[in-house]
């Protein structure tokens, strides 16, 4: 298993990034969470396969029709074991 934490920044917020990246996590098979930060980016941590990771990372590269990225910073985080894929309240 593998997890990783991606704050993406952008025009990503107001465009359903969160909610389009829920059915594409969904998809995938993948475990974790999406949430907005005040600072106008989007958090997410990703847990699955490294195929399944890797499938999700390529999406959030690129977002929803609508949105801009400019940057999605990955870094690893040790898997939990986590199930299912919520969007969290904005931190």
């Amino acid at each position: 298993m593998r997890r990783v934490r991606v704050v993406v920044t952008g025009e990503v917020q107001g465009v359903g990034y969160r909610y389009t990246m829920r059915l594409v996590a969904g998809d995938a098979g993948v475990a974790g969470w999406v949430r907005n930060r005040r600072d106008g980016s989007v958090e997410a941590e990703v847990e699955g396969t490294p195929d399944q990771v890797d499938e999700v990372l390529a999406w959030m590269a690129g977002g929803p029709p609508g949105s801009r990225v400019d940057t999605a910073r990955v870094t690893d985080a040790a898997p939990t074991g986590a199930r299912g894929f919520e969007v969290l309240p904005t931190a």
